[in-house]
Formats: C-alpha cells, sequence, structure tokens
C-alpha cells in the first residue's frame, strides 16, 4: 500500500489488521487531468475512490426541465467518493476533475468483500448519517460516557418496592420502613399504588396531628411519576430535574417493579446537577438563586468535556434554566399576583434547545382585568435580574422589559392573529418566536387558552402556511463549499443548519396541532402521526444533533478563551479547527437540510 494513504481516516480505520493487508494489496491508482470524467452517471465503478492529491466536483445529469446541472459537493485531499455508486453498481452522478488529480482506487469486488467480512464498514457506506455518528461516538474518546448514556434503569439500579396494603396503620408502616432501612413505602389500594416517604408520615403527624392508628393509605399521595425498566438511566435523571422529585416507580405493563433513587442514578453520574438544582431550590433570596445559577456554566463544561450528546444536555440544562426562571418568579412576583399571570419562555428556550445562553426571550399574559399598578415596574426588575444570572439581554428586546411583550390573554390571542395575517418581516420573526411558547411559572392556563385558540385559527389556512413556510428555504445550503473547507474559513450553522430544520418542522408542527415545542419531539410526533418516514425523521434528527453539538464545542472553546466569559459569534464554526471526519459529518448533515428544503419547498407550492 503507498505510503500516502492513510489509513487511520474513517471508514478504512474501522478495518482489522488482516482486511487492511487485503485494502493494501488491492490499491491501484489513477491520474486524471483538469475537466476529466473519472466517472459518469449510469457507469459501472471501477471501485471507491480516494483523494490523494486534487479536487473532483460531483454534479447530477442537465434536467429535462431546465437543461442546468446542479453541483453537489466538491471532494478534496484525503475524502473518497464512489462508494454507494460501487455497491448499488452504477453511479448516478458525474464525479469530474476540476483540476489535476490524483486518487487511489479500491476496486468495487474488494469493497464488497470488506463491507460483507465487516458490518461496520458497510454502514459507513450506507451514506446514513445516523450510522456515522453512531460509528463516530464508537471509536471516539467518550466511551465512558457513552456507556453511561446507554446505562438502563434495570442495569442493577432498581430496588425492590416495600409493599404495605390499605388498612396497614402509620405505625407499623414505620416500623417496617425503619426495619428495612427503607425511607419511602408504597401502599396498595385496589389497583393502584400510592407513596408515602419519611417527611409525609411526619407532616401528618406532627403537622396534621393524625392518629398513629390511621391508615396510610389516607396519606398517600397517588400521582406517581413512572417510568419503564427499559428507559435510560439518563432519562431517569431528566425526569427527577423536571419534577423536583428524589424517586420514580418502575412500572412494566401496568405491573410494579421497583423504585429507581436520585442517589442510584447520582452514583453513575459524575457532574454536580444535582447539587445545582438542590440549591435552586433551597434558594430562599434573589443572591441565593444567584450563586445557583451561575454553577450552570460549569454544568455545561462538564456535560462537554464527558462526551454527552447535546440533545440529553439540552434536555438536562433546560430543565435547570426553567427551575431557575420560575424560582426567580417566586421570589419577585408578589404571591397574590402569581395566579393571575402566566410567565413563557420562546424562541430556542421555549423549544428547550438553549444550552449555552445566547440570549433571553420571555413574555407576560396577564389576565384580562387585571389591575397592578406596579406590573411593568415589577417586570423590568425581573428581566434585569435574569441578565444579572448570565441570561444575555435580547437583541430584539423580546422580553417582559418591553411593554410589547406584556399582555392580557386578550390581547396576546389578537396579536398572535395579526401576526400570522402579515405573516412577513418582522411579524413573521415574532410569530415563530411566539409559536415556541412554552409556560415556565404563575397560571399555564392563561397560556394554554390562547395556544388552542391560535392552533384552531390557522385550520386549514394553507396560504399562511406557505407564507410561513418560506423562511425556511431563504438561506443558502453551502454545500459546494465543503470541497475545500479549510479555504472557506467561517460557517453560519444557525443558517445554513439549525434554522432550516427548526423552522421547517416548526411549520409542520402547527400544521398539524402538535402540542410540543421541542424540534426531536415534534419530529417523533410527526413520525407517529404518519407525517414523515420514520428514516427520514431520524436522519433529520441526526443532523439537527450535529449541528448543535459542533456548534456547542466551539461556544465552549471561545468562552473559556475570552475575558469575559462571552462568545460573541454563537453560531459560526470555523472550519479549519474540524478534523475530516466532523468535515464529512458536516457535509451530509447538509445534504438532508438540502433534501428537506426541496420537501417544503414541493409541499408548501414554494416555487418561483
Amino acid at each position: 500500500m503507498p505510503s500516502s494513504f492513510k489509513i487511520e481516516n474513517m471508514p478504512f480505520s474501522l478495518l482489522s489488521e488482516k482486511e487492511q493487508e487485503i485494502l493494501r494489496l488491492s490499491l491501484d491508482i489513477g491520474y486524471y487531468q483538469s475537466g476529466e470524467t473519472i466517472l459518469a452517471a449510469n457507469s459501472v465503478p471501477e471501485g471507491v475512490y480516494v483523494i490523494l492529491k486534487g479536487r473532483v466536483a460531483e454534479s447530477d445529469v442537465p434536467g429535462e426541465d431546465d437543461g442546468q446541472q446542479h453541483l453537489y459537493v466538491h471532494y478534496t485531499n484525503e475524502d473518497y467518493f464512489g462508494g454507494w455508486s460501487a455497491i448499488r453498481g452504477k453511479a448516478i452522478h458525474n464525479f469530474i476533475a476540476v483540476e489535476e488529480t490524483i486518487c487511489h482506487i479500491l476496486p468495487t469486488r474488494v469493497l464488497l468483500d470488506l463491507c460483507a467480512s465487516n458490518s461496520r464498514f458497510a454502514d459507513y457506506f450506507q451514506q446514513s448519517l445516523s450510522a456515522k455518528t453512531e460509528i463516530q461516538a464508537q471509536e471516539g474518546g467518550d466511551q465512558d460516557m457513552a456507556e453511561f448514556m446507554l446505562a438502563q434503569i434495570k442495569d442493577g439500579l432498581i430496588r425492590e418496592p416495600l409493599v404495605v396494603l390499605e388498612g396497614t396503620t402509620i405505625t407499623e408502616a414505620t416500623m417496617m420502613m425503619r426495619e428495612k432501612h427503607a425511607d419511602c413505602v408504597l401502599v396498595k389500594r385496589g389497583n393502584r399504588y400510592g407513596m408515602v416517604t419519611g417527611t409525609d408520615i411526619l407532616d401528618a403527624v406532627v403537622i396534621n396531628k393524625l392518629d398513629m392508628d390511621s391508615d396510610v393509605a389516607e396519606i398517600a399521595s397517588y400521582r406517581l411519576i413512572s417510568t419503564t425498566s427499559d428507559d435510560y438511566l439518563f432519562n431517569a435523571l431528566i425526569t427527577m430535574t423536571q419534577q423536583r422529585i428524589e424517586r420514580v416507580v418502575v412500572m412494566d405493563e401496568g405491573r410494579l417493579t421497583g423504585v429507581i433513587e436520585l442517589t442510584d442514578v447520582l452514583s453513575y453520574f459524575s457532574s454536580h446537577s444535582h447539587v445545582i438544582g438542590l440549591r435552586i431550590e433551597r434558594a430562599q433570596t434573589v443572591e441565593d438563586l444567584y450563586e445557583a445559577a451561575h454553577g450552570l456554566n460549569d454544568l455545561i463544561k462538564a456535560l462537554v468535556s464527558q462526551g454527552v450528546k447535546a440533545r440529553f444536555a439540552m434536555e438536562l440544562i433546560a430543565a435547570m434554566n426553567e427551575r431557575v426562571i420560575a424560582k426567580l418568579f417566586g421570589l419577585v412576583i408578589p404571591r397574590d399576583m402569581q395566579p393571575h399571570v402566566c410567565l413563557v419562555v420562546m424562541g430556542s428556550e421555549g423549544r428547550g434547545e438553549q444550552i449555552i445562553k445566547t440570549d433571553q426571550d420571555n413574555a407576560l399574559i396577564y389576565r384580562d382585568g387585571l389591575i397592578w399598578p406596579e406590573m411593568q415596574e415589577t417586570m423590568n426588575r425581573f428581566s434585569e435580574t435574569l441578565i444579572s444570572f448570565g441570561f444575555p439581554k435580547c437583541p430584539g428586546n423580546i422580553m417582559v422589559s418591553n411593554p410589547a411583550w406584556v399582555k392580557s390573554i386578550g390581547q396576546w390571542t389578537q396579536q398572535l392573529s395579526d401576526w400570522s395575517y402579515l405573516c412577513e418581516g418582522e411579524a413573521q420573526m415574532n410569530l415563530a418566536i411566539a409559536v415556541d411558547a412554552h409556560p415556565v411559572a404563575g397560571n399555564a392556563a392563561l397560556f394554554k387558552t390562547s395556544r388552542n385558540w391560535f392552533l384552531r385559527h390557522l385550520k386549514n389556512n394553507d396560504v399562511f402556511f406557505s407564507h410561513f413556510a418560506r423562511a425556511a428555504i431563504e438561506f443558502d445550503t453551502p454545500l459546494t463549499f465543503f470541497g475545500n473547507l479549510k479555504d472557506k474559513g467561517e460557517l453560519d450553522v444557525k443558517k445554513a443548519g439549525i434554522f432550516p430544520i427548526v423552522h421547517g418542522i416548526r411549520t409542520m408542527a402547527l400544521q398539524f396541532r402538535i402540542l410540543e415545542t421541542n424540534t426531536f419531539k415534534r419530529i417523533e410526533a410527526l413520525v407517529e402521526m404518519g407525517q414523515m418516514k420514520q428514516e427520514h425523521g431520524r436522519e433529520m434528527a441526526e443532523a439537527l444533533a450535529l449541528f448543535i453539538q459542533t456548534r456547542l464545542k466551539q461556544q465552549v472553546k471561545r468562552i473559556d478563551g475570552s475575558e469575559d466569559g462571552i462568545d460573541q459569534t454563537p453560531n459560526i464554526l470555523e472550519l479549519s479547527s474540524l478534523d475530516k471526519m466532523e468535515r464529512d459529518l458536516l457535509r451530509d448533515g447538509m445534504h438532508i437540510v438540502k433534501g428537506f428544503k426541496k420537501h417544503l419547498t414541493l409541499r408548501y407550492h414554494l416555487g418561483g
């Protein structure tokens, strides 16, 4: 094998030593002049081509409708092409040397033999982004964290429940808990289970003066948060964080399996998320909450350094941020006013997709006819306090300190209606932000009433959805630049990849009245409704996660290198810092975005 061939590059590094020897003995080499066709559409490929020197363009056959030839991608040093064509037996695109090019060639016969003997090598050539990212995670240096992410609740973490029947006295239950060294007991009443903790017993006896011979079933809580033994451990941690609880009941097919406790989860997880959560809950003053909120930055860095996938990190951080904002709401908003108002977060916060805080988008909806003279003054103080907590001021002033985002329920619903009629420019941007709203504190019914009205208002409004969807295809997909990434410098990954997916999925979610605001959950809902193929949905989710993860790594790096701890260019990817594998995945993700844009164009008649 020529010494110039880099076996350590994906996917060739997946081969065993014996398989690498086969590859070594089989490689050929090809020389091509500028403008020469290396592989023509509909021809039978020699094999897979790996560029040693030069640049190759992949393009389709000129279409019958417009006669135009569309360039898909450029390949440069160490890139490979033609693998999928070789496996299919026929090329579907043209591959032309843009400049003088030298390629290593792995013959089709050998490629097929290697694919047959090595399943991961074969998976990589399927051009499946989800397969490639999974392989990258397995081959990377984060196996320990990957094992944690894949750990299931049934992996030795379920505690056998202490169960008593209805009619058991408080005294008997307490004695059993002491004997079994348990801090909770499950009470079976008919076919239902309720939970009683040591704190519940203490409150019942000391505060409520119940007799010790009282039925323990009377003080049990029957609204249990449950999971299944096949669920992931990390999901259990997120659930406990969101629900502010320390234990979850495990149920399999309606049968009680056991209980999992926070201490068990934390034994697997080395970050201090639970400590931050406790500090948030115990904060009695704004100053206490300030200290807890600033601990989130260290948590984010820990999650990134430990290789936690972006989606899991987003869910955990979103839950933490929501608790900070809700706690501050409780400290700043007068108690007698809280039932009459609802605080919502919007945009990426509302979707639960903001990890590194870029800005705050929030609004206040209040009951029609509410008299509260100090409302705006209080909202100003709330915004300023959030800024001091590390939630940056919104450049567009979409915050409760701006009276335009503090409205009665009637004004809010009318505003949504007005934006939907205009649906262009600033009105469209505001509507896109607002439809991702999620209530975090106060009376959530105020928000839900306006949201449900607006969803009914949009029903069967094809003109609106056509206008609304158009924003998703406005930004170019920079596929033609990916052949020579190092020379291109920077890429705005939000415009190029994140926004088209988020807004396109947002449009479809609105059309089918999906209540979820998180993009990943919206995709899952669309797949369940049959509005998106499962494979397509999986690839879309993988592409979005890839863009967010790549951006997050560079954000953390820039924050660490800044004096003020702020990333001034949060959506910019410095392409020169990406390795070949990362560039390949990024390019594959952009192909998925381009395909999704075509789908939106057809679905919402956006051509022309």
